[in-house]
């Protein structure tokens, strides 16, 4: 693992033009990783020209500004993609399109795209991983990378809750914080703090989602509901961890109308059946417990579901 931290150091430093990305769809952890490395290397190399490149994120634009990419930047550019473990999900660029690319994850792996890469299923978080490469090469920790990347570890952790928080995890935030001297709780605060809307809309969710008799509980958001509370489709799935313990309930899914980009949004989350395998049937992925997907039509969205259910009722069965 130390050998690619260094590879990809080197790496880093070969170039002049470096071009960060992560998937569609962005979470904290994607944009803090994103964010936190073009910190991280901008601050090690003050000339180097280092753009953090996807649509933007409305709900945690307090994690900083990304860039503005154009097809000038695939020439002689290395590309760093984060948080993402296929091609197809990496947001606004074409990875083959660069001279070399570079991947960091965390997820299960599904495709090799990437000249580097490293790929470490059992780290919480792709921030996580960015944490551990500036611990064992040249790099250096500054303040604000490291306020990205805690918000990248602590969101995708669940506030530590998640299985996959390990010993190293306590560690290396417990390091983080030590040497930056962040002001975490601050940090929780911009994390957590919702408007009203927002608070009114996640009641509504609880009272109209449909839990089967397996354990399944999901619902589904058309544009008419989104825009009765005036929020939005990404609003809606980042809302999912909100129905973490639910007695009876092993696996739970929004999915969201999303006329602007003509598909259904899916989160989903589970506390025991694997849920990343069928998330990759229909175009998706993530973690066996925390996966994403997006479909076509509501018609898909029913037959995701069927599925979903069927695994609940296999995972009960096991008891």
């Amino acid at each position: 693992m130390n050998s690619k931290f260094h590879k990809i150091y080197r790496k880093i430093k070969k170039y002049k033009n470096i071009v960060i990305a992560r998937h569609i769809g962005p979470d904290p952890d994607a944009l803090g990783s994103q964010l936190g490395l073009k910190e991280i290397i901008t601050n090690k190399f003050p000339n180097k020209n280092v753009y953090a490149v996807g649509a933007s994120a409305s709900t945690f634009r307090y994690l900083g500004d990304l860039d503005k990419f154009n097809d000038d930047l695939y020439k002689d550019s290395l590309l760093i993609v984060l948080d993402t473990p296929d091609a197809r999900r990496v947001d606004g660029v074409t990875p083959k399109r660069f001279k070399e690319v570079i991947k960091i994850d965390h997820h299960p792996f599904v495709e090799k795209f990437a000249d580097i890469e490293l790929i470490d299923d059992t780290a919480s978080s792709a921030s996580q991983l960015v944490i551990e490469m500036v611990n064992h090469t040249p790099f250096r920790m500054t303040k604000l990378a490291a306020e990205r990347l805690f918000v990248g570890v602590v969101t995708d952790t669940n506030r530590f809750l998640f299985k996959y928080t390990t010993p190293k995890t306590f560690d290396l935030i417990s390091k983080l914080i030590k040497e930056t001297n962040i002001e975490f709780t601050d940090l929780y605060e911009k994390i957590y703090l919702r408007p009203v809307k927002e608070i009114r809309f996640q009641g509504y969710i609880s009272d109209n989602m449909t839990i089967t008799e397996n354990g399944f509980a999901y619902i589904k958001l058309t544009d008419k509901d989104i825009k009765k509370y005036n929020v939005d489709a990404a609003t809606a799935g980042n809302m999912v961890s909100n129905f973490n313990y639910i007695d009876g309930v092993y696996a739970w899914a929004v999915f969201t109308e999303d006329l602007g980009l003509d598909q259904i949004r899916g989160s989903i989350r589970s506390r025991g059946p694997i849920i990343n395998e069928i998330a990759s049937n229909y175009g998706g992925g993530g973690h066996i417990f925390a996966s994403g997907v997006r479909l076509k039509n509501f018609d898909d969205v029913d037959r995701i579901v069927v599925d979903l259910d069927q695994a609940c009722k296999e995972y009960r069965n096991q008891d």
